[in-house]
């Protein structure tokens, strides 16, 4: 059968639910998956419908009611990364890195609002035409991203990112090719001997999955609290973990929690360590702060195309936040952050480790960063479609090494 003449049938049996004005809880599932089933075996009366179609059929019709209609297969599908929805009609996917146009479209622009209203409502986040923009997740702490119109021209946006069903690890990055293994080793010292520690990188450079392999080297018996915009770290290692979580305002303009206010609050829970997901305005300064008074061992990340562009940003966020000397805002930086790792994404779309350098502090009232490695590309053996490389050892000497020490650690460096 036709892709043509399953959409009908399953056109069909949602017409006979609705008209039938049958009404099954959302944890009555059998009971859903048995009157579809029953709708098949009457259309298997008038054509003939093969085992495989059968099954499809009632995947398409459970999926328009319980999951996200035309989307759950794409979700289900380990080797998409990303699903970019631009209006009913267009439907995007990320494979292996490139970006692919699918055949998929919803059968109204009003079924497409409607699974949007579906997930940000189950996070307590709301997008109206007032509010058009919104960020949510999805159970599995997928990052969802919405636009509607006016401000999105050709019908609701949702873009969809995916996250492993599996928390990333280095050992994972370390097949994928992002770093070396002694590199990684020296990153899961780093950790325990609680560096504080700065992820930066481009849009879909890997921060949010590097976060979370570095934050499964916290040693289990510490007490952990992650502060996010959309909840979508995987911390599996450690027991005493707290997870907070932004809150957007109500209809009545109410209620709105940010990340400064959840970072203010976190100081007060005793935490050994605080994650940042990531910085993005004044809430900077308020992670500078915690990291010099106490809280070694904390991580964020942020959005730069190098570390010295993160620098220079991470002064203006401080400077949204709040009005003081960028001399005092240069010392809370160099004071705080210890190890400054930048992310890249590469021609061949692989995500690489591209520099780890260290906090050396302020020379002639500027930040100075040295670099303990970069990444190099061999020429010879890469090309326009795949990049060859690793990161290198610099001649810059690990001068901060009294962390790793009382630690009880060996300076691998």
């Amino acid at each position: 059968m036709s892709q043509d003449g399953l959409s009908k049938w399953s056109e069909q049996i949602k017409r006979s639910i609705k008209l039938q004005e049958l009404h099954f809880s959302s944890h009555d599932d059998e009971a859903l998956i048995a009157f579809i089933d029953q709708c098949i075996l009457d259309i298997s009366s008038q054509e003939i419908i093969d085992l495989p179609e059968r099954i499809l059929l009632s995947q398409m019709v459970f999926n328009s009611f319980r999951r996200l209609d035309v989307l759950q297969p794409l979700l289900d599908d380990e080797n998409i990364s990303e699903i970019m929805v631009n209006g009913p009609d267009e439907v995007f996917v990320e494979i292996k890195g490139r970006v692919h146009k699918t055949a998929i479209k919803f059968e109204s622009r009003e079924k497409l609002e409607q699974i949007i209203q579906t997930i940000v409502s189950k996070v307590n986040r709301q997008v109206t035409e007032l509010s058009p923009m919104v960020d949510a997740r999805l159970s599995d702490g997928s990052r969802v991203h919405v636009v509607l119109f006016p401000v999105a021209l050709n019908g609701p946006i949702l873009t969809i990112r995916k996250f492993t069903k599996d928390p990333m690890t280095l050992e994972r990055l370390i097949g994928f090719g992002a770093l070396t293994e002694a590199v990684a080793n020296l990153l899961q010292d780093l950790v325990k001997a609680r560096y504080n520690i700065f992820i930066s990188g481009g849009t879909g450079s890997g921060k949010t999955s590097f976060l979370n392999a570095l934050a499964q080297c916290i040693p289990k018996d510490e007490r952990v609290i992650s502060i996010e915009d959309s909840a979508e770290l995987q911390i599996d290692t450690v027991g005493n973990l707290i997870r907070l979580e932004t809150r957007d305002a109500n209809i009545e303009g109410v209620g709105e929690l940010t990340m400064r206010q959840l970072i203010k609050a976190s100081l007060r829970m005793r935490p050994d360590r605080i994650i940042v997901g990531e910085v993005r305005g004044g809430e900077a300064i308020d992670m500078l702060q915690a990291m010099n008074t106490g809280h070694d061992g904390s991580i964020s990340t942020g959005h730069a195309n190098s570390p010295q562009d993160m620098l220079a940003r991470l002064e203006t966020m401080v400077l949204s936040g709040v009005t003081i000397p960028l001399e005092a805002i240069r010392s809370q930086v160099a004071s705080a952050i210890d190890i400054y790792i930048h992310l890249g994404r590469l021609r061949d779309k692989s995500r690489k480790v591209i520099q780890i350098s260290e906090m050396i502090g302020l020379r002639d009232g500027e930040l100075r960063l040295s670099p303990l490695f970069v990444f190099e590309e061999d020429p010879l053996r890469s090309s326009i479609d795949c990049v060859v490389g690793q990161l290198e050892r610099t001649s810059n000497a690990f001068v901060a090494t009294e962390k790793l020490r009382h630690a009880g650690l060996e300076v691998r460096l």
